[in-house]
C-alpha cells in the first residue's frame, strides 16, 4: 500500500509541476514586449513640408 500511495504522489506532483509550467510558459508567450513607436523607413511624398 505504502507504493501504490508513492506512486499516486508522485503522478499528482508531476501533474500539477507539468500546469504550472504549461501556464507559464503561455503567460511568457502572451508578455509583449515593449517597443518604441518610431518608423524605421519614412517616404517623402510630394506635398510633403520638411
Amino acid at each position: 500500500m505504502p507504493r501504490l500511495l508513492a506512486a499516486l504522489l508522485t503522478v499528482a506532483a508531476a501533474a500539477v509541476l507539468a500546469v504550472g509550467a504549461a501556464l507559464g510558459i503561455v503567460a511568457l508567450l502572451d508578455a509583449t514586449p515593449e517597443q518604441p513607436n518610431t518608423p524605421l523607413i519614412t517616404y517623402e511624398t510630394a506635398g510633403q513640408e520638411r
